[in-house]
């Protein structure tokens, strides 16, 4: 079954925030699933995002709302697995509209993102982008250290180590 993998845990980046006003435009209104709030670049001859997740997942759809105005006409997932340099996934090419665009992904299983956005529709190259969701499946987590680390991020205490599930 396809979920969205977007979760507490998952680190994001963004290239650019509009005005660094990241109050009113920042990359956290990518996933509130708020239809007033979204995420505006600043301008660039291409903005991106990253996704770090905690575990591995399976990806297998991409969706994307874009502002109609200030879309991108052409957009590269890239991913990887730990610290390995990312590899292209796949190339999409997004409509210049308003409405929820779906993108089928072939099977990877990664912990780590890139979305990239070219060839703004934007004369300053800048995006807007009212719900980015990663669906898919979740994999195994290979490194119960990885999830640690994360936890502690969160600020959760560190759970005593006979306590973790090594495979």
């Amino acid at each position: 079954m396809t979920h969205s993998l977007v979760c507490p845990l998952t680190v994001s980046r963004v290239s650019s925030v509009l005005n660094r006003n990241t109050r009113q435009f920042g990359k956290k209104h990518l996933f509130d699933q708020d239809e007033e709030t979204c995420w505006n670049s600043d301008q660039g001859p291409s903005q991106w995002v990253t996704l770090e997740f905690p575990q591995l997942i399976r990806v297998s759809q991409l969706q994307i709302q874009f502002q109609g105005g200030f879309s991108s006409r052409r957009g590269c997932l890239e991913g990887s697995q730990s610290s390995q340099a990312l590899r292209k996934i796949v190339d999409f090419y997004p409509e210049d509209n308003n409405s929820l665009q779906t993108f089928p992904i072939p099977a990877a299983e990664v912990d780590r993102l890139k979305v990239t956005f070219e060839d703004a529709t934007d004369f300053f190259g800048r995006v807007v982008i009212y719900h980015l969701r990663v669906l898919g499946e979740k994999g195994t987590n290979k490194d119960p250290y990885r999830d640690l680390h994360y936890r502690a991020k969160l600020g959760e205490p560190r759970p005593h180590p006979r306590n973790l599930n090594f495979p």
